[in-house]
């Protein structure tokens, strides 16, 4: 067995660094760094840590996937964003985990860290978090492990915002797996990053759900708008108070995504930790 570890980076020149200083010892055969519309020294940085780096014009992470993609050799493709906190023992289990009879894609257990949010941050993971649409997919973790077999079904990345959820849409369920190792996604510090993320999640949902409809893989699951009250709410009736702010940052989001003056990259940001994961539009994937 190969493994190829694929990071697409874009202006990371502070945190490529330490991701790839975490891998230093993983059974990764090779270790490709995608520096996609970079202005900074991303790509001397990495390749001055031994990565073998493809440099791309356009600041896009699907071209930049694709790119790698292209030059990698390794059997099992393990794709990591370059915030996302990976040893060499979570590349081991995920790289072990698609060699197993019938399982053809992995992922580690998320876990939101909401400890630097103000309190509706933490009310809107409160409810967020615990929504049944997580389990079993391939989303939200930031690194998505696939065999050759499963990435033998397409040719490049198309052009999607949630490129996780195209992992997700090409893998069945029964060929999914989630290694008992943990990885931390840092949740946004204030009301207004979360809904400037959550609006840009959201239209990310969108997106795909247009490609789905006229694509040839139809394994993603319908998006479910009563989940978070049936599912969860009623469930935990002491979540009452956190799914008031969650229906709130859910409409305030909407609003903000439908106003003339938004732009979509405006959801876009930093760790609220260096050299760890944020929680994107990645654990904000359903209303």
């Amino acid at each position: 067995m190969t493994v190829s570890v694929l990071i697409p980076a874009f202006n990371e020149e502070a945190g490529i660094g330490i991701a790839l200083r975490r891998l230093s010892g993983s059974p990764a055969t090779e270790i490709v760094v995608a520096a996609n519309g970079c202005t900074d020294r991303t790509a001397e940085t990495a390749r001055s840590l031994g990565a073998r780096v493809v440099e791309v014009a356009t600041p896009s992470k699907t071209a930049a996937l694709s790119a790698a993609d292209r030059v990698a050799s390794g059997d099992v493709r393990i794709y990591l964003d370059a915030d996302v906190p990976a040893d060499p023992e979570l590349i081991r289990r995920l790289a072990e985990a698609v060699t197993r009879p019938g399982i053809e894609a992995a992922v580690p257990r998320p876990v939101v860290d909401a400890s630097h949010s103000s309190w509706p941050v933490r009310a809107y993971y409160a409810v967020n978090a615990r929504l049944p649409v997580f389990r079993g997919r391939l989303f939200g973790r930031g690194v998505i492990a696939l065999s050759a077999a499963a990435r033998a079904r397409f040719t490049d990345f198309p052009p999607l915002t949630a490129d996780d959820m195209f992992l997700d849409a090409i893998v069945a369920p029964a060929e999914k797996a989630e290694i008992d190792v943990p990885v931390r996604v840092i949740a946004p510090r204030t009301a207004g990053d979360l809904i400037r993320r959550v609006a840009r999640a959201r239209d990310g949902n969108d997106e795909f759900q247009r490609w789905l409809a006229t694509s040839p893989f139809r394994t993603a699951v319908t998006p479910d708008n009563t989940s978070w009250l049936r599912d969860v709410v009623l469930r935990r009736p002491w979540l009452a108070p956190a799914a008031v702010v969650y229906v709130a940052v859910v409409l305030l989001a909407e609003r903000k995504r439908r106003s003339p003056s938004w732009d979509v990259r405006s959801g876009w940001g930093r760790p609220a930790i260096p050299g760890q994961r944020r929680a994107d539009d990645s654990l904000a994937k359903r209303p």
